[in-house]
């Protein structure tokens, strides 16, 4: 696949640039997708809930009342699950949801969403830019000139800018990464994908 090269004013650099079909043309295994995905959203997760069981309440050194008599039913310790202020039955405790994937499949997945991109259009690819000084209104302007302010874009980097990253940072719909780190999750999450010409490259190296 052939893209047109424009540049951060939306206009067409003469230069086109040929999608490796390795990454970017292959069949797609929503499967793969699925179980990277699943994984790291769980590996998101920290895991911290807990609620007290009944040997971490407070209370319960005497018996709340008499055994018989009182027509309720027999009561041992008010640290029970079953009275007011007892602990909590089979309660969330701190664990860890962790969730590996094999390396192959995690790459098949972020080819995949890459060739779900590809096929659907969703890809552009901008020529090689950086800015003088830490702006968010450069980086609106490029989006707005390339049509893709109303869409969640991710813009693909092929190293790390830090005045390109934090000028884009207060914008909602923009995500900002370097081409090599970006997860299936992230592919998928964006409506647009925006590559910095040398950012394929990177994607190549990575995944090719």
């Amino acid at each position: 696949m052939e893209l047109k090269v424009l540049n951060i004013k939306g206009a067409e650099t003469g230069e086109v640039v040929t999608l490796n079909d390795e990454i970017f043309a292959v069949e797609v295994s929503e499967h793969a997708m699925y179980l990277d995905v699943k994984a790291i959203l769980a590996n998101r997760r920290q895991g911290t809930h807990k609620a007290k069981t009944r040997a971490e309440v407070r209370g319960g050194g005497r018996k709340p009342f008499r055994q018989k008599g009182t027509g309720n039913a027999r009561q041992g310790s008010t640290r029970s699950g079953t009275m007011v202020g007892g602990g909590t039955i089979f309660g969330p405790v701190p664990r860890s949801y962790e969730q590996k994937v094999n390396r192959k499949v995690k790459q098949l997945a972020r080819r995949s969403a890459l060739s779900a991109k590809a096929a659907a259009g969703q890809i552009v690819v901008v020529e090689d830019f950086s800015f003088d000084a830490i702006k968010t209104r450069p980086v609106a302007d490029m989006l707005k000139s390339l049509g893709l302010v109303e869409k969640k874009t991710l813009l693909m980097m092929p190293f790390y800018d830090n005045v390109v990253s934090t000028s884009g940072r207060n914008i909602e719909k923009l995500n900002v990464m370097i081409a090599d780190q970006a997860s299936t999750y992230d592919i998928l999450n964006s409506q647009a994908v925006l590559f910095q010409k040398a950012a394929l490259q990177k994607i190549e190296e990575t995944l090719g």
